[in-house]
């Protein structure tokens, strides 16, 4: 055991001395110094648990104090604007026509979801029901549930409706015709499709999973119902099972860490290590109702695509495109539904005007003809003409931080390691 600090190396040396002297006793003498020398080093552990510092005040922290949007849903016939913030674990509402002035250090929210009764953390996707205006969010690493707000939640309160999803669970998109939500998971990577109205533990429709699938790290998720067409953004990160892989997830991570060694040695081989490979990120397109180890229809992939990171993604049916947010490369791209291979954008966003800045979450306003933007890398939220191109500047730009502030992004560290020579503090998201 290492431990810390003056005062732990203190108490051990007391406590190694202690339990040293006790060759020399015997009896209740003996009995009494050993009891002594296990309080001391319980107390010196003690000084590291949960436990033992929840009362503590850090010296300092790290924290930026503004959001980092995740993602961004509009539903332009009720005025509303809802981005997920994955910083400070909240969900806000914007009207459509808000608009920050340049002075301004921000704009303040319609209202505000947040708080440990939400069941809400790393947020990533949100989905605004167009019928009852129910907003559907999912939590990525740290919560395993996608919570259901209604249209008057407000603070700190619990939501109307939980479905338990797989750990990881990150886009979130439905098809109102048949009343079904779909979402993504990164790993093991997948495609889940529920009820619309799914709740608790309930089992899903169907899975699209498995090697020929080409699901490599998936994170957006659109829908083309005009063309029967499935999409989603991949990353890169793929894993190899050596078959068909497809299961049926119905239990929550904490139900699955509760599983004792019988049940792991029995798991599918979903569960079972294999081998894996970093591929460029891509575009998927399936037949909407693809299900089981199914191979794509089409796949955009490729040195001419640009894409680095593509996050949220959206379709517009009636132009035929495809809109993904390029996050590693602060831009916004374009392609066509029929695209395939390894094709260059039709349209690239980008550059200083733009204020596109680590762009995560998009979502596409038919009705008026706006394409919105959600950035992670500076607090706002920008809007485009739906054909916008180039180093253009936004319509408008909802700031939820300072405009001369970059956001720090400190997002689910995993580690954190210190450079004595330079000084400095390293952290992996």
């Amino acid at each position: 055991m290492t431990l810390k600090g003056k005062g732990s190396r203190l108490i051990v040396a007391s406590a190694l001395l202690a339990a040293t002297t006790l060759i020399w006793l015997s009896g209740n003498q003996a009995a009494a110094l050993a009891q002594k020398a296990r309080s001391a080093i319980a107390e010196a552990f003690q000084v590291r648990t949960r436990a033992g510092n929840l009362d503590k005040k850090p010296t300092r922290y790290i924290k930026d104090p503004n959001p980092a949007w995740s993602s961004i849903a509009v539903n332009a016939e009720n005025n509303m604007v809802v981005m997920t913030d994955e910083n400070l674990f909240r969900i806000v509402e914007y009207g459509r026509l808000d608009n920050t002035p340049p002075a301004a250090r921000l704009t303040e929210p319609k209202r505000i979801i947040g708080g440990d009764q939400t069941r809400t953390e790393m947020l990533c996707g949100a989905y605004i029901d167009p019928r009852t205006l129910d907003v559907y969010v999912t939590n990525n690493d740290t919560q395993d549930w996608m919570p259901v707000f209604s249209r008057n939640a407000k603070g700190n309160v619990a939501p109307d409706r939980l479905l338990a999803t797989p750990h990881r669970t990150w886009g979130i998109t439905a098809d109102e015709t048949r009343q079904e939500l779909y979402v993504t998971v990164q790993f093991p990577s997948a495609v889940i499709v529920y009820r619309k109205t799914a709740a608790n533990n309930e089992a899903p429709l169907r899975t699209l999973e498995g090697d020929a699938t080409e699901l490599a790290d998936p994170h957006g998720i659109a829908l083309d119902v005009k063309n029967d067409l499935l999409i989603t953004t991949n990353h890169g990160h793929r894993r190899f099972y050596g078959g068909a892989a497809v299961s049926t997830i119905t239990e929550t991570w904490e139900e699955w860490i509760g599983k004792s060694t019988a049940d792991l040695n029995s798991l599918p081989r979903r569960y079972l290590p294999g081998l894996g490979k970093f591929e460029m990120p891509s575009i998927n397109i399936y037949a909407r109702n693809a299900s089981g180890n199914t191979p794509p229809l089409r796949v955009i992939k490729g040195p001419k695509t640009q894409l680095n990171w593509p996050s949220h993604v959206a379709v517009h049916e009636e132009r035929g495109e495809i809109f993904v947010a390029n996050d590693a490369e602060d831009s916004i791209l374009v392609f066509r539904t029929s695209d395939s291979g390894d094709v260059a954008p039709t349209r690239v966003i980008k550059g200083a005007k733009t204020r596109v800045k680590n762009p995560t979450g998009l979502s596409l306003d038919v009705k008026n003809g706006e394409l919105w933007v959600a950035n992670m890398g500076n607090f706002a939220a920008t809007v485009y003409p739906i054909t916008a191109n180039g180093d253009v500047a936004p319509l408008r730009m909802i700031r939820g931080g300072p405009a001369d502030q970059v956001g720090l992004m400190i997002g689910n560290p995993g580690a954190v390691g210190y450079d004595s020579k330079r000084q400095q503090i390293l952290v992996p998201n």
